[in-house]
């Protein structure tokens, strides 16, 4: 039995998780709610400045690969990289084919957690990630000792707590719902005992 995937199955993991991200931002911007990581830094910029989403999260990855080569070798680098740049450029292709007439705040919570869980998943069962502070945090645990969920949770209540003081505290609230529905997507679902590939 493999322990690896082949290229034509990484790749179709690497593209749906890029595609189904990319979706979860749609959702995520069209509802003016923001998430943790990078990604939800990125938003909260692109709120403020007017500037994409996309180029702004494919800026702020760029210090991190140097972590992740460090950490996890140069095959995680280039798949992450790969991941971060079509998410970067599906999130400014796809708002010009996707728009919604109605999306209720708690269904659109629930679908953008559900939908970025499940991306995130096909991207970490395929050896990737979305970069950002995932890689940083596994780094410092592996230099200093100190816990990559802290780090994690740490940098997430900074960007809540900036969204605070830039959206209005129920866009917020919701905001906390959806990135709560997909933490418990990945906590849940992403097992390494059981996923080897």
């Amino acid at each position: 039995m493999t322990t690896h995937h082949t290229l034509i199955e990484d790749t179709q993991g690497l593209a749906f998780g890029g595609v189904m991200a990319a979706f979860g931002i749609v959702i995520l911007t069209h509802l003016g709610f923001i998430t943790g990581q990078m990604a939800g830094l990125a938003v909260l910029i692109s709120y403020v400045t007017g500037w994409g989403f996309g180029p702004v999260f494919f800026v702020l990855n760029l210090p991190f690969y140097w972590f992740g080569y460090k950490r996890m070798g140069l095959r995680f680098v280039i798949k992450t990289f790969i991941a971060v740049a079509l998410l970067s450029g599906l999130a400014m292709i796809l708002p010009h084919y996707i728009s919604f007439a109605t999306l209720n705040p708690l269904v659109g919570a629930v679908l953008y957690g559900f939908i970025s869980g499940s991306a995130l998943l096909a991207l970490f069962r395929h050896g990737a990630s979305l970069g950002g502070v995932g890689i940083m945090a596994l780094y410092l645990q592996d230099r200093t000792g100190f816990k990559a969920g802290w780090t994690q949770m740490a940098f997430d209540a900074c960007v809540f707590a900036l969204a605070l003081m830039l959206r209005e505290w129920h866009t917020v609230a919701w905001s906390a719902l959806g990135a709560l529905v997909l933490n418990m997507v990945i906590a849940i679902n992403h097992r390494r005992d059981r996923y080897v590939a």
